[in-house]
This record gives C-alpha cells, structure tokens and sequence, in this order.
C-alpha cells in the first residue's frame, strides 16, 4: 500500500498496529452527559476496558447541579459496547429537593413542599465524525 508522504500515523487500539493510513472509516463521536456522581466509576469502566475517554465538568438541568460530559471516539462497531458501559455505570435515582421561593410581593405567603425528581442516568450523543488523527 502506497500512501502519500505527510499522511497521519493512526494506532489501532485493539491491536497495537500502527500504520500510515488517510483518514480512519466508520468512527463515531459519543457525548454523554452523566450526573457527576456516575462520572468516575464510568471513566473507570471505559479505561478497564481501553476505551479512551475525556471528561469535562458541566453543569445544567432541571436541578442545575454539577454534571461530567464524557466525550471519546470510537470505531463503528464499538458503540453498542461503550452503550453496554455507560448504562451499567449511570443509574437513575430520585432525590427529594426543596424549591426555592419565587418572588413574592410582600404580605404573599409561600409553603415551599419537597419534590420528588429523578436524576442520573445519561443523556448520550452519537455522532459521526468526518476525520479522526491522533497527533
């Protein structure tokens, strides 16, 4: 195989196989978005099973607590897996919160009550990726 000069060295992650290729075929991009408390035994479950994975700290939803975005790329027939993964490391759970008081005018009388609201689990994003060099 003759490729041209300057092309990108591209490892295979199962194999330890490097070659010069051109661009890598069928890789997906997976953006999930994990409670923070799921976040670690997540990235731990990836790097056991050699997936590389990137964390960033985020935060938002309904709560506007601290979440982790995980972002990795992996190969076509490696999503189901990193699917397998992150269901088994980001339960949902329910937490009982207090509102807080809305603006009020002065004489109103709010009785805040706890509510009952489900966090966890993931939100995931599988995307296609055009290109993808490890440089």
């Amino acid at each position: 195989m003759v490729l041209a000069p300057g092309a990108p060295i591209i490892a295979n992650r199962r194999t330890g196989d490097s070659g010069r290729l051109p661009i890598l075929g069928g890789v997906k991009l997976v953006v999930a978005i994990v409670h923070s408390d799921d976040a670690r035994s997540l990235v731990d479950l990836l790097l056991d099973r050699e997936f590389r994975a990137t964390r960033l700290h985020s935060s938002g939803g309904f709560l506007k607590q601290s979440n982790a975005t995980i972002l990795l790329g992996v190969e076509d027939d490696e999503v189901e897996e990193v699917m397998a993964l992150i269901r088994e490391a980001c339960t949902s759970r329910t937490q009982i919160v207090n509102p807080m008081p809305p603006i009020m005018e002065p004489g109103e009388l709010f009785l805040p009550y706890p509510l009952e609201v489900a966090v966890g689990g993931a939100t995931v994003f599988v995307l296609p990726v055009d290109r993808y060099e490890r440089i």
